[in-house]
């Protein structure tokens, strides 16, 4: 019985992914290619972040807030706000977000690289493709992953704010009093190392599958949306396990 091919992808990804941070560790870093990839995961994704943050928030009041509001528990919106979004709605957004803008494009770029043989000719010039093209990726996604996630969930919980009180009337100094009672010291840190860990999954998937990557141009679309595919699925499986050892009692 044959091995089903994403599983073969999935066991090479690996491998790259283990190669690329054996190399990070050693510190083989291209630092031009490093900066380029960082402002491609960084300030090139920002916008689109904003404003999905700018909706959640907004969006969670009016489902949320409403209801609150009924209830005659204004002073628990702000609290419900932080803690949805620090333990789950930011870093599972955000790595949506990313692998809908960043890992497309590694896929893509990895894929046509591959079947049009550059890949090849970089090995001939006796330079290592891993290092020359995933690591820089790796270390990008790593260092913005989290970045990108702060700024959703400080984006969110403002605009979260602004809708409660033009809204429904709940004073500021309410609402902010109730993210500082709920939240608890390790709900950031924690919120940080869910998006390093899809940051370094999203990277690792989507070059893994760039470069394994197999036929003519066509198959370079077939590969991204595997790959795409891949990360939500495997994201959403980590996020499982990530949410039982961080915030399970």
């Amino acid at each position: 019985m044959r091995t089903p091919r994403w599983l073969q992808r999935l066991g090479s990804s690996l491998m790259i992914g283990g190669q690329a941070v054996s190399a990070i560790a050693r510190g083989r870093i291209g630092v031009t290619d490093l900066l380029q990839e960082l402002l491609e995961a960084g300030p090139g994704s920002f916008l689109i972040v904003v404003i999905t943050g700018l909706a959640a928030g907004t969006v969670f009041n009016i489902q949320v807030a409403a209801e609150l509001s009924k209830q005659g528990a204004n002073a628990a919106i702000g609290g419900l706000l932080a803690l949805g979004l620090s333990r789950e709605i930011a870093p599972l957004l955000t790595a949506t977000l990313l692998t809908g803008k960043v890992a497309t494009a590694y896929a893509a770029q990895l894929g046509t690289m591959k079947v049009t043989e550059q890949i090849d000719a970089i090995t001939m010039l006796r330079t290592d493709p891993v290092e020359y093209l995933v690591v820089p990726r790796v270390l990008a996604m790593v260092v913005m992953s989290p970045v990108q996630c702060l700024l959703f969930f400080w984006v969110a919980i403002w605009s979260g704010q602004m809708s409660s009180t033009i809204l429904y009337s709940v004073p500021p100094a309410v609402f902010w009093n109730s993210v500082r009672t709920w939240m608890e010291p390790n709900d950031l840190p924690s919120m940080l190392v869910k998006a390093l860990v899809f940051g370094l999954l999203i990277a690792v998937l989507a070059c893994g599958w760039g470069l394994t990557t197999r036929g003519g141009p066509k198959e370079v679309g077939t590969s991204t949306t595997g790959a795409v595919v891949m990360i939500l699925v495997t994201v959403a499986l980590v996020d499982v396990v990530l949410t039982q050892v961080l915030f399970g009692t």
